[in-house]
């Protein structure tokens, strides 16, 4: 098993409680690179956020229902299981946590030191919350990042884009690459892909932020498109 590296499925569960921007795209995406982490003998490790059935432990102000509970990702429900199109297979790892980072109160760290892993490749939910505050983590702790950007959403596109230019702005250990271009890489062919080599590489006035995105997006060789 090739365990350099592992692959980390962010909280693609099964919660509806608000809408993702390009869900279907980014779920079908997941679905390539998991099969090609597992023909790789990559470790897979997928993330469930759950909050306590009676809303206990919650951070505050967390939404709740007139019962107190949690309104989105409750113990016990439906909505805390990966999507079926994604189901873990034989020998993948889920690690539950309460909270926004992936190693928050969970073993992920520990899991991945004893594997020998020293670069996560990360994709998943939301890219503003569990995907950001996770990869700030991993760079924390000392692993390198490869952030599959079009394998990853928000609830707008914008707020997807925004995160992008904040991780290759301020994210040493980050390389950038879509979906195509990585397994382009995983198989060993030329491949495009972002690596930060300054501080605020992407530094945008508000009024430039749709032609920065552009930016990125071609460093990805990604279609360009209108921001929403």
């Amino acid at each position: 098993m090739n365990t350099d590296r592992a692959f980390l499925v962010i909280d693609l569960q099964q919660e509806d409680a608000f809408p993702l921007h390009d869900l279907h795209p980014v779920i079908a995406n997941n679905a390539s690179l998991l099969a090609a982490m597992r023909g790789a003998g990559i470790p897979v490790i997928y993330t469930r956020h759950v909050n306590a059935a009676d809303g206990s432990d919650l951070p505050p102000g967390e939404p709740l229902d007139s019962a107190g509970r949690p309104l989105s990702y409750r113990a016990g429900t439906r909505q805390v299981e990966i999507c079926g199109a994604l189901a873990p297979q034989p020998g993948d790892r889920v690690i539950d946590k309460p909270r926004y980072s992936a190693f928050h109160r969970t073993d992920l760290d520990r899991q991945l030191r004893e594997l020998g892993v020293r670069r996560l490749i990360v994709t998943g939910v939301l890219t503003d919350a569990c995907v950001l505050a996770t990869v700030l983590d991993a760079f924390a702790l000392g692993y390198g990042v490869d952030l599959i950007a079009d394998a990853c959403t928000s609830t707008t596109e914008a707020a997807h884009n925004a995160v992008l230019l904040i991780m290759a702005n301020w994210v040493y250990a980050i390389e950038l690459f879509s979906t195509d271009q990585f397994l382009r890489r995983l198989d060993g062919e030329p491949h495009q892909s972002c690596r930060p080599t300054e501080p605020d590489q992407f530094a945008h006035r508000p009024d430039q932020f749709v032609a920065t995105i552009v930016r990125l997006q071609a460093t990805l060789g990604l279609p360009r498109r209108e921001q929403e």
